[in-house]
């Protein structure tokens, strides 16, 4: 960062104050304490965990703690797995500002980079988006731990106890599990690929992946969406010999159906019958995204071939190398699998939730479709309350359940793509925040209403009607 954009973010820094200021945030912690318990902790501190830890501050929610496992600056997709060039949002998306617009991400980029840089910008590189949300944690002042990785979360006795790989027990009365894509099952790794292929001889688009070790290899891809796609892109930038990409459709799908959902989606999702956020969400998986133009000419421009209509039937081993059979009889052997299948909705294998797993309510126990409806993976989601909370599957649950909300892709199917997606990041952290106040209002009232019994400010001292206490 050099000298100018250095002083650019430090007048955008004080733009910050000063907005916060004029608007009186964040405002006074009003949670009466416990000893030795934290109101909220946030686990994640990507961008759904800046939305929703920032919006509790903001509301005075601030006895919060936010655990993450990664190294600062390693947060979330961006610079590990997310392998496009830039975001495939549009570049004036706000990010999680709070309505505040010294926090959005263009203020943030003009005081960087300079207007004339922010008009020149198609979409945002990765690193920018990933520096942009690393200046949020630190101009929010959030209360972040990283390097500490949850294990679980258990009942203990109303409240939930967070376990961490410190061995430091962390007791809450919520948990926000702001923790990404594959946190409710994580990778897809389909059936007819063998799984002791990894890591020698194949991969899945979300691991780490060396790629100088494909340079001059033959590089096979199963599927064609963004991340599959992505993947082929810099096995060729790092020398790989070839990159085929193996397609199941005879055509890509042509129109990405979630960019027309829009704002009144964001809001009202959550709030339609079941029936027709099940109808839409059928609808729109049926369909399918395609992968953005940007990304398959990237992928063209780089020698990538790929080949639709080519479901693949089966894999093995054969010595080094990897042999894929397709439907249609014919086999092809390369270096190396690269697996596009997205990510697991499973809640019974999501490991720091096992106390809970069983009498976690899912869309199926929820919601029979009609017979052309029927989704089996959609009825695995989890069947989420209106603060983006666990729901009970029975009499049976734990209590404490339905106070852990998942702000991640688990609420998919009960909100939309507010809580996996950017551009209505900034809503979800703060309908979950508002459910949370709500909570802790309701549960805290009877102390609440003794503060306000005890609230003793005479307002008429300095007037002749001021009477005087007996």
């Amino acid at each position: 960062m050099n000298h100018s954009s250095q002083g650019g973010l430090a007048a955008l820094e004080q733009q910050v104050q000063r907005d916060m200021e004029v608007l009186n945030l964040p405002a006074k912690n009003w949670v009466p304490r416990r000893q030795g318990v934290r109101d909220v902790v946030v686990i994640g501190a990507g961008m759904n965990g800046i939305a929703a830890a920032g919006a509790l501050i903001l509301k005075g929610i601030r006895n919060i703690e936010v655990l993450e496992a990664a190294a600062p600056g390693q947060e979330g997709p961006w610079c590990t797995y997310a392998r496009m060039e830039t975001l495939r949002s549009p570049k004036n998306l706000t990010g999680p500002c709070f309505g505040i617009p010294s926090l959005t991400y263009r203020a943030w980029h003009e005081a960087r980079f300079g207007l004339d840089a922010w008009h020149a910008l198609y979409k945002i590189p990765n690193q920018d988006w990933q520096d942009y949300l690393g200046w949020l944690q630190k101009t929010l002042r959030l209360p972040i731990r990283h390097g500490v990785t949850m294990r679980a979360v258990q009942p203990a006795d109303g409240l939930l106890r967070v376990v961490t790989d410190t061995g430091e027990p962390i007791l809450a009365r919520r948990v926000v599990m702001a923790t990404g894509r594959g946190a409710v099952g994580g990778m897809f790794w389909p059936s007819f690929v063998p799984g002791d292929l990894r890591p020698g001889l194949a991969a899945h688009t979300n691991d780490l992946i060396d790629f100088e070790r494909l340079r001059g290899k033959s590089l096979a891809v199963i599927g064609a969406g963004p991340s599959a796609l992505d993947n082929a892109a810099v096995a060729m930038l790092h020398g790989a010999a070839s990159a085929d990409v193996y397609v199941r459709r005879a055509q890509l799908p042509q129109i990405n159906k979630g960019r027309g959902t829009g704002l009144p989606y964001h809001y009202g999702w959550g709030d339609l019958p079941d029936e027709d956020r099940w109808a839409v969400m059928t609808y729109i998986q049926d369909l399918q995204a395609p992968p953005p133009h940007e990304t398959v000419h990237r992928v063209l421009r780089l020698g990538v071939d790929i080949h639709l209509g080519m479901p693949t039937q089966s894999v093995r081993r054969e010595g080094d190398k990897v042999v894929m059979r397709f439907a249609d009889g014919t086999e092809r052997a390369h270096d190396f699998l690269i697996v596009g299948t997205g990510f697991l909705v499973d809640m019974d294998q999501v490991p720091e939730l096992a106390d809970f797993a069983p009498h976690i309510a899912r869309w199926g126990d929820r919601y029979v479709p009609p017979p052309e409806l029927v989704r089996h993976d959609l009825a695995a989601f989890p069947y989420l309350g209106a603060g983006f909370e666990l729901l009970p599957r029975g009499l049976t649950a734990p209590p404490e359940m339905k106070h852990i909300h998942l702000l991640n892709y688990g609420a998919h199917a009960s909100f939309g793509g507010i809580a996996s997606d950017i551009p209505a990041v900034a809503i979800a952290g703060e309908r979950v925040a508002l459910a949370i106040l709500r909570g802790l209002f309701r549960e805290d009232f009877p102390k609440l209403r003794a503060e306000l019994e005890a609230f003793d400010e005479p307002e008429l001292e300095t007037t002749p009607f001021f009477v005087p206490r007996g």
